[in-house]
């Protein structure tokens, strides 16, 4: 058995009103198997900015950790509309997603402002979870590897080794998230080794998959020796089907 522990994330994305997050998390929560600080498997749930304080409340003594979606690299400043570690940490944040394609694409986000994000996550004590990932044009062209391992090392450029069991790794092909297309799971474990192979001391990393992930195919995806979990979207707004996306997780774990 790996000594990592697996990890399942929802991220709700731009979904949901502070009073709706406070439904889905109630049903969320009361789907769940047991979680306790024996378990093998993290649960961690990603709701909008607002939403934040008010899940909170419910997940602080339920086993299940609160993830932000996003982050800037200072600590405050001239920054409008943008949130810092600190007001995360505030808040109970223990978890934040970095770099994920959507910011990339709607955002313009950069390698290098993805790393500088990394790096303030890490120095405040939060748990980042990067995404990286190929569009279909990169697959069709072969640069899937080159790409993801472009992107690995430069969120990871000045991050010491020893940091590496203190952030997750997230392998999203673009060309599969919320379109009903999920990678093969045996290519996804070829990819999330190449990511793995990136850099020394990433094999205490955990890995997840991310893209049109569902109870039906997620246990496939859990065999693959590299993956400990998911980055979940459409499916985490189903209380039912996170919840049993977790299960599985414990299960393999």
């Amino acid at each position: 058995m790996s000594a990592r522990k697996r990890l399942v994330v929802g991220n709700w994305k731009m979904h949901e009103t502070s009073a709706q997050a406070v439904d889905l998390a109630r049903a969320v929560l009361a789907a769940l198997p047991p979680l306790d600080a024996r378990s093998r498997t993290d649960v961690v749930l990603a709701p909008p900015f607002t939403a934040l304080p008010a899940v909170g409340v419910l997940t602080a003594q339920s086993g299940v950790a609160l993830g932000a979606q996003n982050m800037h690299w200072g600590e405050s400043g001239a920054y409008t509309g943008e949130i810092s570690a600190p007001m995360l940490l505030e808040l109970g944040v223990r978890y934040v997603i970095l770099g994920h394609s959507e910011r990339r694409r709607y955002f313009h986000e950069t390698d290098e402002e993805v790393n500088r994000k990394v790096r303030a996550a890490l120095s405040h004590g939060l748990t980042p979870i990067i995404a990286v990932g190929e569009t279909a044009e990169e697959r069709d062209a072969g640069a899937t590897d080159a790409r993801v391992v472009a992107q690995t090392s430069a969120a990871l450029d000045g991050v010491a080794p020893a940091e590496f069991a203190r952030l997750a790794l997230a392998y999203e092909p673009v060309w599969a998230i919320g379109t009903g297309r999920n990678c093969d799971p045996t290519e996804a474990d070829r990819v999330m080794a190449c990511i793995r192979a990136t850099l020394p001391g990433l094999e205490r990393t955990q890995l997840l998959y991310g893209g049109s992930v569902t109870p039906a195919n997620f246990a496939s995806y859990l065999a693959g020796e590299n993956c400990d979990g998911g980055l979940i979207g459409g499916a985490s707004l189903d209380a039912k089907a996170f919840a049993q996306l977790a299960a599985l997780a414990l299960d393999a774990a």
